[in-house]
């Protein structure tokens, strides 16, 4: 950024707040930090020489600003923020500051699920074609905390993607959208407008052949299940096999890959239009993808005890997310699934999980705050029981579960109810099923 700020304000001081602060003061910025938390929790690697003021987003801090750089999970409508846009007063988040400063090329990734699994995946990709490349964004690093590299992989929020308008990248893509963080956003079509705003100024965008929302653009490659046109990516059928294909080439026998289910499938083809557009050698993907064994709770088997496997999907934070992993897992066993859900609702609408539900679960295990609403929607679907704890949870899902089933852990919800975020509930949901 060529311009020089003397009154920037930093609001919302987790990990990315921090990230901004240090490259203020690289900047010679004059910078002040808040936050509505009392502790946020950062605040104790801030120099004492920052002014800051927390339990509330300061407007007297705000009113002398001449940037604001605002946190992902601040939203733009809280009044004190609003009001301030509204006057005039430039503001923008880290990975706009990040737009502005980096010279190699960036491929964005966001959508509602699935973001940080092909993220990750075309980091792998990359890393075996030998490119110096660097993965971070809303997965790891933040932005600007990433060192210099050949090749950018970001994963993007909605959140992130709000306060960014100078990015250009060499691919980006919007995997999916389903119905998540309504709680934010007035309606389903402002988080659809939000996450679209990834396609601006990209030389080619990949998308969903079964979402396709519009968006124009002078180059794009889709992925789907069915299969592909000339020169897009898909599924083949061949001599009674599937493979992943381009075109009429096929590329692999998906019985080669670790991961199951039509949503890793789908994953899988995401990450190789990505890589292609992105100049990878089929070579270096092809591999990238057969050692690919996914990412920590994302589906992710954790025990098995009496012929019954415990699943890991904390970071199954929204419906959709949930319905994907209940019929990924639910179509290749003889079982049946328990599933473990709720936490914070978010203002979902839960009612798309029935026919999932009554097709491959036989008990649902509800806890935290969404227990009851999803309760009041499933109850005809399947058994349902509440429990107060996860640790209650996991000990009823082991009395009911019998062998060839599958507990999965699927909550549906976001963690802020019982949990510090996904993370900590996933880790917990580990320690616990291994004390079995």
């Amino acid at each position: 950024m060529k311009k020089s700020f003397r009154n920037v304000v930093i609001i919302g001081l987790g990990k990315t707040g921090l990230s901004c602060i240090k490259f203020c003061q690289q900047h010679g910025w004059q910078v002040a930090g808040t936050d509505s938390r009392a502790h946020p929790p950062c605040a104790n690697q801030l120099n004492k020489n920052i002014k800051t003021v927390f339990g509330k987003i300061s407007a007297e801090l705000i009113d002398h600003a001449d940037l604001l750089i605002i946190s992902p999970g601040i939203s733009l409508k809280e009044p004190v923020i609003a009001n301030a846009i509204q006057r005039g007063i430039p503001y923008v988040g880290d990975v706009e500051l990040f737009a502005q400063n980096v010279s190699a090329p960036i491929i964005a990734i966001t959508g509602s699920n699935a973001k940080s699994t092909v993220t990750t995946l075309v980091g792998e990709m990359a890393r075996h074609d030998n490119i110096n490349v660097q993965v971070g964004g809303n997965i790891g690093a933040p932005v600007l905390d990433l060192p210099t590299a050949d090749l950018y992989v970001l994963e993007l929020s909605s959140f992130q993607l709000e306060t960014t308008f100078s990015l250009h990248t060499k691919v980006a893509t919007v995997l999916n959208i389903c119905e998540d963080h309504l709680d934010r956003y007035a309606n389903l079509q402002e988080y659809i407008d939000a996450k679209m705003k990834i396609y601006q100024n990209c030389e080619t965008g990949i998308f969903n052949r079964a979402q396709n929302y519009p968006f124009k653009l002078n180059s794009s490659i889709s992925f789907g299940l069915d299969a592909p046109a000339k020169n897009q990516y898909g599924i083949l059928e061949h001599d009674g096999e599937k493979y992943l294909a381009k075109g009429k080439q096929t590329l692999l026998n998906i019985k080669k890959l670790k991961l199951i289910g039509q949503h890793n499938l789908e994953n899988y083809l995401a990450a190789l239009a990505i890589g292609d557009a992105a100049g990878f050698t089929q070579n270096a993907m092809l591999q990238a993808l057969e050692k690919f064994t996914g990412l920590p709770h994302r589906c992710q088997l954790v025990h098995t005890l009496n012929n019954v496997a415990w699943y890991n999907d904390s970071k199954g934070t929204n419906v959709g997310a949930t319905i994907a992993s209940l019929k990924g897992l639910g179509e290749n066993i003889s079982g049946k699934i328990i599933l473990i859900a709720g936490g914070q609702g978010k203002n979902a609408d839960f009612s798309p999980l029935q026919p999932i539900i009554k097709k491959y679960v036989r008990k649902i295990i509800l806890i935290g705050e969404a227990a009851k609403e999803l309760e009041k929607i499933l109850q005809n679907d399947c058994a349902t029981q509440k429990a107060d704890t996860l640790n209650q949870a996991i000990n009823l899902a082991h009395d009911v579960a019998s062998p060839n089933d599958i507990v999965l852990l699927s909550p549906a919800c976001a963690s802020f109810d019982m949990f510090d975020d996904y993370q900590h509930r996933g880790n917990e949901f580990i320690k616990i099923v291994k004390q079995l």
